[in-house]
């Protein structure tokens, strides 16, 4: 049964790739202070405390990273960028934001960025229609489904698909609101830093985008990597 065929759950992945099955831990539960590497076109999810520090590094400078974070408590509460915007009256985060959920309460703190702070809030994670409408004729990995077997493989369900802070995605919108598809704008090594100011679920995942630039010019997605520590790290 293919995805317009079935019932729609909001937690059933659309097809398989292997975030469903390479969790972090069991649990998603990290070693702190250590690097885990993220793969091109895949998910993974994290346990961050509160209080606790998230950081999210750009390998090669030129991968956007969709990303969310569910209250570790109440999965229905998550961070949401249409309630972000009403806080910030900006589509741009920028650092020393209260990232806040669909509740209106802080759930992370952006802290540092040591890219040129370009990212986006207002366009929704990549989805088996999004590859349908752009040419693909078979089954695309993709950034919604990352988020649902990333939270699968440390035995949680999505209730629902937020829309993503977009890290480092350049999608600037123009005079008369036209969207541009850009390619990242940062370098090699560049990282964002979050703490938890309360007990989350943060997932990321590689946009596996291939068909427009967003990922560079050369269309090709490559991993990212992140780390979850008791300490802000040294930039």
């Amino acid at each position: 049964m293919n995805a317009n065929q079935r019932n729609f759950d909001p937690g059933e992945p659309d097809g398989h790739n292997p975030s469903r099955d390479m969790p972090i831990s069991g649990d998603g539960m990290p070693a702190l202070d250590e690097i885990y590497r993220l793969p091109a076109r895949q998910g993974r999810a994290a346990k961050v405390s509160a209080g606790q520090f998230l950081t999210v590094i750009n390998t090669h400078g030129t991968q956007v990273c969709d990303f969310w974070a569910f209250d570790a408590e109440d999965l229905n509460e998550f961070l949401s960028m249409p309630h972000q915007h009403g806080v910030t009256s900006s589509v741009y985060p920028r650092t020393g934001d209260k990232l806040v959920s669909n509740r209106r309460r802080p759930l992370m703190t952006f802290l540092t960025d040591t890219s040129p702070g370009v990212h986006d809030t207002v366009v929704a994670a990549c989805d088996v229609y999004r590859y349908r409408q752009l040419g693909a004729e078979h089954y695309h990995d993709n950034c919604t489904d990352n988020l649902r077997m990333a939270l699968l493989a440390i035995g949680l369900r999505a209730p629902e698909i937020p829309a993503p802070f977009n890290i480092w995605m350049n999608t600037p919108v123009g005079k008369g609101g036209a969207i541009s598809w850009l390619p990242p704008v940062g370098k090699r090594g560049d990282s964002v830093t979050f703490r938890a100011e309360r007990d989350v679920i943060a997932v990321m995942s590689a946009c596996p985008q291939d068909m427009i630039p967003i990922n560079g010019a050369d269309n090709t997605p490559r991993e990212l990597e992140f780390m979850v520590s008791a300490q802000e790290p040294s930039r």
